[in-house]
């Protein structure tokens, strides 16, 4: 397992056969750039970008989180159609509770359902069970959000309750929250059966 005391200055990348999760760098927003804007992605988000200087404010917000050791945020780069296709980061970090959040994931609508977001939370799971040696992950998402929370599901998370006008949308909107987790007893379980195609037997 590594240090947690050094976690925020380390360059992780985990990678696997579909995807790879690098740091994100002010460089990252070139490549982001190309995939940002799309009006589907940010339907249900607290947040929007419509243009570069919301991407550039992004990642200057994402870079600062890591420097102040809140989240360590990551670009996704889908590794069979040889292109970037988002964001996601670890969160509500706390090493003294042994547990984080997986969350501000989001990508282009062209790489949804494709299995991307699949091995993305295969290695982000693994990494932080097998490497962090953490007892527990947790996941949220808007409660109207109905393909998000199947996609929580399928990872074998366990959906935990709903926290009412628990955040307010980039529209004024009052979001409801629903919170899921796994934890470090599940997760041999979910390795073989919802991941097992990532595992080398």
């Amino acid at each position: 397992m590594i240090s947690l005391d050094d976690f925020f200055e380390r360059e992780i990348i985990l990678e696997n056969k579909r995807v790879k999760l690098s740091p994100l760098k002010e460089e990252s927003g070139i490549e982001l750039d190309k995939i940002a804007y799309d009006p589907k992605i940010w339907e249900m988000w607290l947040t929007k970008l419509e243009n570069k200087d919301d991407l550039k404010q992004y990642i200057n917000t994402a870079l600062k989180e890591r420097l102040g050791k809140q989240s360590y945020p990551f670009v996704i780069f889908d590794k069979l159609k040889n292109e970037f296709a988002g964001s996601t980061r670890y969160m509500a970090i706390s090493f003294p509770n042994k547990r984080l959040e997986i969350g501000s994931t989001w990508m282009n609508p062209r790489f949804q359902g494709t299995g991307l977001n699949k091995a993305c939370k295969f290695e982000l799971l693994r990494f932080a069970f097998e490497e962090l040696g953490l007892n527990r992950v947790e996941l949220k998402t808007d409660v109207l959000n109905l393909r998000s929370r199947k996609a929580i599901l399928k990872t074998g998370a366990k959906e935990e309750g709903i926290f009412r006008k628990h955040a307010i949308t980039w529209s004024g909107r009052e979001r409801d929250s629903v919170f899921f987790s796994i934890t470090n007893e599940e997760w041999p379980i979910i390795l073989e059966t919802v991941f097992s195609e990532y595992l080398n037997h």
